[in-house]
């Protein structure tokens, strides 16, 4: 799995609203890192225009020899049915599913939200099963995806990966290779962990490793990565 760590596959630049560094500067920092595959991804909502415009300038970059540069939206799963926050027309391009929120049957919940309904009743493993199945939709939903920090969201309303049952990262993986989607090895995040990854590569899927960088002094810089695939190697 060592060749995982030659790419960044979740990389942000100026064209998302809390990124510092360019493209030219990402591409550079993947360069110096030796990395041999750059995924550039910015964040979308339904309103976003910009898309053909970062497709041009990223196609108008210099890219050093050896370097790979590939291209990406990062939008937010909306409600448990699997729908994301995408602007139209996207086509082929790769999109990033994030659960930045949690996909709540009317509409995204905040943490405190989800966090609430637990308190007042929503069983753990009902809450698990909107999350799952409204991954595994929108992983559907779109002709090429990547699953973004996937489960991120579970920490921030009092949950863990641990909640997940066996049969839910099964039917997880499952539809992850069903549709030929890639998870990403989150390094900001430090997910999903080595159970999560364990179902998924027993399913076939492809694994990816990305930083998450909001800067190009973080772009291929992993230590987290590397314990978490550790981890499923060890199991």
């Amino acid at each position: 799995m060592s060749n995982i760590l030659l790419g960044d596959h979740h990389v942000h630049s100026t064209f998302s609203d809390d990124a510092v560094s360019t493209l030219a500067e990402n591409i550079a920092a993947a360069s110096a890192a030796g990395l041999t595959d750059l995924r550039l991804v910015d964040h979308v909502r339904q309103s976003t225009t910009w898309v053909p415009e970062f497709l041009v300038a990223v196609a108008a970059e210099q890219v050093p020899d050896g370097l790979t540069v590939l291209t990406g939206v990062e939008a937010k799963i909306v409600n448990s049915d699997g729908a994301l926050d995408l602007p139209p027309g996207l086509g082929a391009l790769t999109v990033l599913i994030a659960d930045h929120q949690f996909p709540g049957t009317d509409g995204p919940w905040s943490p405190r939200e989800a966090r609430q309904r637990l308190d007042d009743g929503l069983a753990v493993s009902d809450a698990l099963d909107l999350l799952v199945g409204a991954t595994i939709a929108a992983m559907g939903s779109v002709e090429s995806a990547q699953l973004a920090h996937c489960f991120s969201i579970l920490p921030k309303i009092g949950l863990s990966e641990d909640d997940l049952s066996d049969d839910q990262l099964a039917a997880w993986g499952a539809a992850a290779a069903l549709s030929g989607t890639m998870i990403e090895v989150n390094e900001k995040w430090g997910c999903p962990g080595p159970r999560a990854l364990s179902a998924a590569l027993a399913a076939g899927v492809t694994l990816v490793a990305s930083t998450d960088s909001h800067l190009a002094t973080d772009v291929g810089r992993y230590s987290r990565v590397p314990v978490l695939l550790e981890g499923v190697m060890a199991r």
